[in-house]
């Protein structure tokens, strides 16, 4: 595998998300907030899930098998791993009650604007690596993998920083 090095260095970035997951969880007795919760628990689940897709195709290349069928292994796995993120997810109060309270406190414009960025995201999470799986572009495969890893790898990114602006000042806490 031509890119073995470079998913080997994306796992490692996205196991600097876990760890900062795993220090704000256990600083000063944990996440107090549902928003906090909910930021945390997503940039893990999203650094964990980077870091398996990640290593998926790395290691699949060792076996007696096709670059397509890595390809496509890797992005079943990938698909496999946003399905349980979003059933483990929906199932937490945090979830729920972080929805709510969007659905109640936004404005409409902002509501609009949030759920359809949020959704052309999951489309484009969603959709590349089922082509992939689907083998429809063969000769994009790699890319589109690659593609794949980093739109979590953002993810995490972006949960990381939501993570940070919703910190409470600690002298008014």
């Amino acid at each position: 595998m031509q890119d073995a090095d470079l998913f080997m260095e994306l796992a490692a970035i996205a196991g600097v998300f876990v760890g900062f997951g795993a220090l704000i969880a256990v600083r000063g007795g944990g996440a107090t907030g549902r928003i906090e919760v909910g930021y945390t628990r997503g940039m893990v689940s999203a650094g964990l899930l980077t870091i398996v897709a990640a290593l998926a195709p790395v290691t699949l290349a060792r076996y007696d098998i096709t670059e397509h069928q890595a390809w496509a292994l890797s992005s079943a796995v990938v698909l496999v791993g946003w399905v349980v993120w979003f059933a483990a997810n929906a199932r937490t109060p945090e979830y729920r009650a972080n929805i709510a309270a969007e659905l109640t406190s936004a404005s409409r414009p902002v509501l609009v604007a949030g759920w359809a960025a949020s959704g052309l995201y999951m489309l484009s999470a969603l959709l590349i690596p089922t082509v992939v799986v689907l083998g429809v572009a063969p000769d994009l495969e790699p890319g589109l993998y690659f593609t794949a890893v980093v739109l979590i790898l953002l993810l995490a990114t972006m949960l990381l920083l939501a993570l940070v602006y919703e910190q409470r000042d600690p002298a008014a806490a």
